[in-house]
């Protein structure tokens, strides 16, 4: 599985995509060498890896495979030396709602304090509830402590409350667009075959309406450093909005698009202002932020380092 894998990454990589998610025979595949991988395994950090980032979340088969996996490990049917019962209830609350509800809930009623308590904390931050509200309420009325303490955290609201503070100021850089763009214009009709390939189809974005528009788009980032915001006199008309909106995000949101590139490459860095889950990742991390002198930093700290820094001038060319 692993080898056919890193045959993908090589592939998609060739032609400047990441790889594709794991599908749910992927994941299978994956939840049994899992099961038998020791923790001294060289293999063992990749397939925590791939169970971790590699999976969709939300109601994709694939995240049905997952979701069964992380909750007989939590509930101590299954065992992995990659994965305890904690691991598997933290990894179940980052699945957005979904086939992780049911499995959550079921963990109110652990023998295990400490689990049950987690599962209702993850619980407190997820609203896609629908019909497991019930569940949860019935255990309430049953006399389950943790079923109490979370209706009480939704009843104040704790999912929204407990968010980050929103910036006071957040600096963007407007691509403008004269006229209307419609949703054929973010998403073409004729590349509709690669709507579920999202950085695939994304390729495709103003192809129609402004052929270099992605060009513009990556020079401006490359020149400011900042996220972008799309512009228009009318924006979005149309019924592709799922997949237009798809193919802006992926140009214009954060550098989360960079991650699984970043983890293939020698040296990941990036600048002070990167997202949590791109600092994670890096190997240095810049004290200056993007579009104000990061890239100049790297490259001082790399030439310092192999020793370049004060060697090779030439006054007639410098």
């Amino acid at each position: 599985m692993l080898s056919a894998y890193h045959t993908h990454i090589a592939e998609r990589a060739a032609v400047g995509l990441p790889p594709l998610p794991l599908n749910a025979e992927q994941v299978a595949s994956l939840v049994e060498l899992l099961k038998v991988t020791p923790a001294t395994s060289p293999d063992a950090t990749e397939l925590v890896d791939l169970l971790e980032n590699r999976i969709p979340a939300g109601v994709d088969q694939a995240a049905y495979v997952k979701a069964a996996f992380l909750a007989d490990v939590a509930k101590g049917v299954t065992h992995s030396a990659l994965v305890s019962p904690h691991h598997a209830v933290k990894l179940l609350g980052t699945m957005l709602g979904g086939y992780n509800v049911q499995a959550l809930v079921a963990l109110l009623d652990s023998s295990d304090t400490a689990l049950a308590a987690e599962a209702a904390a993850i619980l407190s931050h997820t609203i896609l509830m629908f019909d497991a509200y019930h569940d949860v309420a019935a255990k309430m009325k049953a006399g389950n402590a943790h079923a109490k303490k979370l209706v009480e955290s939704w009843a104040a609201g704790e999912w929204f409350t407990a968010r980050p503070k929103l910036a006071d100021e957040i600096r963007v850089v407007v691509f403008k667009v004269a006229g209307e763009t419609n949703t054929d214009d973010l998403s073409p009709a004729q590349e509709a075959w690669s709507r579920p390939d999202i950085p695939q189809h994304a390729k495709a974005m103003l192809v129609n309406k402004m052929p270099d528009g992605i060009a513009q788009i990556e020079a401006l980032k490359a020149k400011h450093g900042l996220p972008l915001a799309y512009v228009g006199d009318v924006v979005g008309t149309g019924s592709s909005r799922k997949s237009a909106i798809n193919s802006l995000q992926w140009y214009m949101g954060d550098d989360i698009p960079d991650y699984h590139v970043m983890k293939l490459v020698g040296l990941p860095t990036c600048p002070q202002d990167a997202s949590p889950e791109i600092k994670s990742i890096s190997n240095y991390i810049s004290h200056k932020n993007g579009g104000k002198g990061a890239v100049r930093d790297v490259i001082e700290q790399v030439m310092k380092v192999q020793g370049k820094w004060m060697e090779n001038f030439d006054g007639k060319h410098d």
